[in-house]
């Protein structure tokens, strides 16, 4: 076991999570027993991987901003980050919208499971609804004032204002580039020895990866809802995961015709933060791993890793993009409704809005997702229908939203001229 690269002890560790959850769910108590007993370590590894999230983000932007020296970089780098983020964006969007309307899954589902799909869920889609709705009555520019924070201390206190850190840490950054460097050094040395000591306790957070995902894994499939409704919407899940595979196939042909790198290279360099992903639906709390590996692993230098990155992990939603177009298209269908082109176009504009205001959390685009209902005509009562298979294929379109936020990196970094050989071979794989 020791001697197994990362991504296979990752890998392990989720064959086995979810085989002990189908096996152990097969007795009365055993719900119970992986609900109490396994569960709880699962959550404290997700806890401990977003405790550093934000020091992450703080440390890793003011060092990679001040590293600059040159302002005009900045404005640069952030022009090619954001185009091509968008690019990206627009691009899951439209493959999502392509796919649901050749294969149409929504018009298999009987009225039957549609009733019964719609009562299961019917709290569940009334709580996103709550909350989506809260978010519509703010005005056109309330993303722009949510922003700035008042309180830098009370926006660190909660992962759901990564934005707003970004914004301190890169306005702090300034600074720091603005002063002499007599004066600032001191304040540049505490960031950078802040910046190494949280890459370390990220490799110190990587030997539990494997125990970790077990227990998510597990608790996963004992609280799985029955497998008639999973059956009932099987085609939906075939869709989604059919634009999230073309979406991914994307990325690695961008990678190799801009970077020159090879598939199997970005793949086997990348692959233990696509499962962490995986197993943790949550961009931000696999943002440290992310960035361990496009460092070490792929040669993306720090000063490009720690801008694009964190901005990534908060605006850059290809797969949650891919899935709201999949999803409204689907839930239009089983409503018998015919979405025209415009009303379409209108998803592709409104779902790469709402993918830059998603937070990086578990079960945030299906919040996002109620918006692009409203944008387009379709019944929000809807959500109830994609409730039982909404985290599998959270953990899904987390993953591709990972393998977005490094093949940008690693683009960024190759029209920079700050792409180089990884660091090291296999830093965490010998644990």
């Amino acid at each position: 076991m020791k001697k197994l690269p990362l991504h296979l002890k990752i890998l392990l560790g989720m064959l086995l999570g979810v085989t002990f959850g189908l096996l152990i769910s097969q007795f009365e108590w055993g719900k119970g027993l992986v609900m109490h007993w396994i569960k709880p370590f699962g959550t404290i590894f997700i806890n401990v991987l977003k405790l550093i999230a934000v020091p992450l983000i703080l440390a890793s932007l003011i060092k990679g901003v001040s590293d600059l020296k040159d302002i005009t970089k900045l404005s640069s780098m952030g022009g090619r980050t954001i185009g091509l983020y968008l690019l990206t964006t627009i691009t899951a969007v439209t493959i999502g919208l392509s796919i649901v309307n050749v294969i149409k899954p929504g018009n298999t589902i009987s009225d039957e499971t549609r009733t019964e799909l719609l009562s299961v869920y019917a709290s569940d889609a009334a709580a996103k609804q709550s909350v989506a709705a809260a978010q519509k009555e703010a005005g056109p520019l309330q993303a722009l004032v949510d922003l700035v924070p008042s309180n830098i201390f009370a926006a660190m206190q909660d992962n759901g204002n990564m934005l707003q850190v970004i914004f301190f840490a890169i306005f702090f950054g300034i600074g720091i580039v603005l002063i002499p460097p007599k004066k600032s050094h001191y304040v540049k040395d505490f960031f950078d020895a802040l910046n190494e000591i949280i890459l370390k306790l990220i490799d110190l957070i990587m030997i539990a990866a494997p125990y970790g995902v077990f227990a998510l894994l597990a608790a996963l499939v004992a609280e799985a809802p029955s497998a008639d409704l999973f059956k009932a919407l099987g085609l939906y899940t075939i869709t989604v995961l059919l634009g999230l595979l073309c979406m991914t196939i994307f990325y690695l042909i961008l990678v190799q015709l801009i970077t020159g790198k090879k598939i199997g290279f970005f793949l086997k360099g990348i692959s233990p933060a696509q499962l962490l992903a995986f197993s943790t639906s949550s961009s931000a709390a696999t943002l440290p791993v992310t960035m361990e590996r496009v460092q070490e692993h792929l040669g993306v230098d720090e000063d490009v890793s720690s801008f694009v990155l964190p901005i990534g992990a908060t605006i850059n939603m290809d797969g949650t993009s891919l899935y709201q177009a999949v999803a409204a298209v689907f839930i239009a269908q089983t409503f018998g409704m015919d979405l025209t082109l415009g009303a379409q176009l209108g998803i592709i504009a409104t779902a790469t809005l709402a993918s830059i205001g998603s937070a990086a959390v578990p079960g945030a685009g299906m919040v996002m997702l109620v918006i692009v209902l409203a944008q387009a005509g379709i019944p929000e009562a809807g959500l109830a229908l994609i409730f039982a298979v909404d985290r599998p294929l959270d953990m899904c379109r987390t993953a591709v939203n990972v393998t977005g936020d490094a093949s940008v990196s690693l683009m960024v970094a190759k029209w920079l001229g700050k792409l180089g050989k990884p660091k090291v071979k296999n830093r965490n794989d010998h644990y």
